[in-house]
């Protein structure tokens, strides 16, 4: 399908868009070819179909197929994790960290970063800049955020953590469940959220009881 760079082929005349609006349906076609198809089959072609655009308007936006890849990671990482408002910096460490890593509840009958996780481990060897994507937009950035939040409490005199690093790495991973038993056990949403809440809630506590370096931490 061919069109202008710029428009969108939907239901009547095309609708002359700007360059978010470009962004947001060119991710969600990709999504929606990834729920579908799997990893393989979304080229930048059957993307570009499915999003009503020509495939050159696809590289105006996205200069490659692992750009695309990148910014929708992205996409799921923000929906997973949710920014501290101003005054919900002031609140104790603990909670902060319980809004950083509690994803909106809607989000946990989401099966697209099921997809992904399941594309990547099958592509990952085939197409390693895909899995550097994947790595860098999701885990690291992740755990990126969350270190943020650490040397900010280190400097503020809350904590006493030498290696925030290494911390935020442990505190993230610990907040989500085995990787392998999310892909090959399916579990209802509301299960889900219940088990995620009551995980994320004993990791922030065994985390920052086991984590602090101050003498009065560890009497």
């Amino acid at each position: 399908m061919s069109s202008c760079p710029g428009t969108y082929r939907g239901r009547g005349r095309p609708k002359q868009l700007d360059p978010a609006e470009r962004e947001a349906i060119i991710i969600d076609a990709a999504e929606r070819i990834v729920l579908a198809q799997g990893l393989a089959g979304a080229s930048m072609e059957v993307i570009a179909q499915e999003a009503g655009m020509s495939k050159r308007t696809l590289y105006d936006v996205f200069e490659s197929r692992a750009a695309l890849f990148a910014s929708m990671i992205r996409r799921m990482r923000n929906r997973m994790t949710r920014p501290l408002t101003q005054a919900e910096q002031d609140q104790p460490l603990a909670e902060r960290l319980r809004i950083l890593l509690s994803p909106p509840d809607e989000k946990f009958s989401d099966l697209l970063p099921l997809a992904i996780l399941r594309a990547v481990i099958t592509e990952a060897e085939r197409q390693p800049e895909l899995a550097h994507e994947f790595l860098q937009e999701g885990p690291y950035a992740l755990y990126e955020i969350v270190r943020h939040e650490l040397d900010r409490s280190v400097a503020r005199g809350e904590v006493r953590i030498s290696d925030t690093e290494a911390a935020a790495r442990l505190m993230a991973d610990m907040a989500h469940q085995s990787v392998f038993e999310h892909l090959v056990v399916s579990k209802p949403h509301f299960q889900r959220k219940e088990e995620y809440d009551r995980r994320l809630s004993l990791a922030i506590r065994v985390f920052l009881g086991g984590i602090d370096e101050t003498e009065a931490a560890r009497v």
